[in-house]
């Protein structure tokens, strides 16, 4: 299962490696199972196939003309390409900051974005203990919540990449669980206590029919997958100046054509 817990012994001067040092072995454990893995740069890397095998039971293919890596999760089909920045959702890109490796004809992957992507939340507790990777629980969601949060997130974001339509996915579930906006996610779209929330309500795209990508990414921000952090705005600056946001919000980060702010 995802939420089983992975433990890696990551001591902290090969946290701190520099991007010459050479790759330093490091045991990772995952419900008492071993999952090999190596610090290179101050980045943890797991052996995909029993990192997989270890959370779900999950058998990972090889293609060697390809050199990808694929896997039937619970939720997508996962594809690892080599030497790439980012891994396939059921064919749409996720970014995940370093490549995945070869290492002794073994595919690896950077454990914390993975394990993002998977539901899953990886967790520095000290230099002195191990980092740990901890269930997130799915999020509770009505049908009706579902109905709408794939269409707000297709009308906010259609053609943006699957990690910026996951944070505009995860700013409506934020909202939806802090105390100042309503408790359900049509009540948060329609919100119009201080006006308008979301411009697709006001042009009426709000209504149009969700992209498949934009399906795939509530599902995975219900899954726990996370993106934005506890962002409770965003706005896209093509299109809107932010001046309230700007002035009265902590900015987080730019995600797809988005600013997020907590």
């Amino acid at each position: 299962m995802i939420g089983k817990t992975l433990t890696g012994l990551l001591l902290a001067g090969l946290m701190l490696a520099s991007p010459a040092r050479a790759a330093e072995d490091v045991t990772v454990t995952v419900g008492g199972e071993t999952v090999p893995a190596f610090v290179e740069a101050g980045v943890t890397y797991v052996q995909l196939a029993p990192l997989l095998e270890a959370l779900g039971g999950w058998e990972t293919v090889w293609d060697h003309h390809g050199r990808v890596a694929t896997a039937e999760t619970d939720h997508f089909t996962l594809d690892v390409p080599i030497q790439r920045g980012y891994v396939l959702a059921d064919g749409y890109s996720y970014g995940t900051g370093q490549t995945a490796k070869l290492r002794e004809d073994r595919t690896y992957v950077p454990l914390r974005s993975v394990a993002n992507l998977l539901g899953a939340q990886v967790d520095f507790v000290d230099w002195d203990t191990p980092v740990a990777v901890r269930e997130t629980d799915p999020i509770p969601c009505t049908e009706e919540d579902f109905y709408w949060l794939c269409r707000i997130i297709s009308a906010e974001s259609k053609g943006e990449s699957l990690a910026g339509q996951i944070a505009v996915g995860n700013v409506i579930m934020n909202r939806v669980a802090a105390g100042q906006f309503p408790d359900t996610v049509k009540g948060v779209v329609f919100d119009k206590k201080d006006g308008v929330q979301f411009e697709p309500v006001s042009n009426k795209t709000i209504y149009d029919e969700p992209t498949e990508q934009s399906v795939l990414a509530a599902r995975l921000t219900l899954a726990g997958v996370d993106a934005a952090g506890d962002s409770l705005y965003f706005f896209n600056p093509a299109f809107s100046q932010g001046r309230w946001v700007r002035a009265n919000r902590t900015y987080y980060a730019a995600i797809g054509c988005h600013l997020f702010y907590l």
